[in-house]
């Protein structure tokens, strides 16, 4: 190389980058990003889902426990499950929107049941265990 071609190059890297370029490469990791979280999102969403209807099916078994030891039409709370260890202190007696799970007993069946993501009761997004037959 000869001393011109040097001294441009020792020039070019001395300079830096410019603001513009920065800009460009920022824009450009925000692309990445943006285009990753939608893909996760909906992975994310389907599997808070599948974690509340997990710990419900939990939650119905330990009620169906507790109803076979107790007498009468009474109906446990998820607290009460805890507090007389049917379910242990780690269970999660919440949803994944945290809101608390609802039991209803009907005379030969359990329901476990969570608002849904929507934290609206009664609507399309409701998880009910066992799950209705379709």
């Amino acid at each position: 190389m000869n001393h011109r071609n040097i001294a441009s190059v020792r020039r070019a890297v001395e300079r830096g980058m410019s603001l513009v370029e920065v800009m460009i490469v920022v824009v450009i990791i925000g692309l990445i990003a943006s285009g990753a979280a939608l893909g996760v999102f909906p992975k994310l969403k389907q599997a808070q889902i599948d974690t509340t209807k997990t710990s419900a099916r939990t939650i119905r078994q330990a009620a169906e426990s507790w109803r076979g030891a107790h007498a009468g039409d009474e109906c446990p709370t998820p607290k009460q499950l805890i507090d007389e260890k049917q379910l242990d202190t780690a269970s999660k007696i919440s949803d994944a929107w945290d809101r608390p799970f609802k039991i209803a007993c009907e005379e030969d069946e359990t329901f476990v049941m969570s608002s849904g993501p929507d934290k609206k009761d009664g609507t399309a997004d409701d998880i009910k265990i066992p799950e209705p037959q379709k």
